[in-house]
């Protein structure tokens, strides 16, 4: 079985929350279950009344090192369970038709590609580094090296806007990133 972690925002996860998460999400995972390592949801209501559509659900499921979320939001949070499932169903059907279940890549962990990428332009150190005024959440994840296709795939499994790879070709850090009118932009250092 894969870990399944629930966790509430603005709203108390009571038993019946956590039994229909978890017969929902476990039949949206479960011909994934050989692939999949650890599915977090957070459910959340929001206390905006000018937001319809304030109960929102969303999954995240690592799989073969892969990030996977959807979220989906309604008026109801038993609803937007519902839509949740349906959409991580077709994200994780969608991962396994393009990646195969039976190819099982191995990629180097984060400190081994790194040690394997040597420093091309030195450091610049005239540079005055700012953070901001708080940062509320530090992520870490492995970054092996993928081509921009590879890249764009994971930028659809991961809902998000933008997605930060290191490109096979050279070795850089790239963003790609959906665009406002339509399609992809790709961001590379100079």
């Amino acid at each position: 079985m894969t870990k399944l972690v629930i966790q509430g925002k603005n709203v108390e996860i009571t038993d019946a929350i956590r039994s229909y998460v978890q017969e929902k999400i476990e039949r949206a995972v479960s011909h994934f279950a050989q692939i999949t390592s650890e599915v977090d949801v957070n459910l959340s209501v929001a206390r905006n009344p000018r937001i319809s559509a304030s109960q929102s659900a969303e999954v995240t499921v690592y799989a073969n090192g892969t990030v996977i979320r959807a979220e989906e939001s309604s008026e109801n949070l038993y609803a937007s369970i519902d839509r949740v499932a349906d959409k991580l169903a077709r994200k994780l059907r969608k991962y396994k038709e393009r990646n195969g279940i039976h190819r099982v890549r191995h990629t180097p962990k984060t400190s081994v590609a790194v040690a394997q990428q040597p420093a091309t332009d030195p450091l610049n150190t005239e540079r005055q580094a700012e953070l901001p005024a708080e940062v509320v959440r530090t992520k870490y994840f492995a970054m092996p090296p993928m081509t921009v296709q590879e890249a764009l795939h994971q930028l659809e499994l991961v809902d998000h806007d933008f997605y930060v790879f290191r490109n096979i070709e050279n070795g850089e850090i790239n963003v790609i990133y959906v665009r406002n009118h339509g399609g992809y932009g790709l961001i590379r250092p100079r």
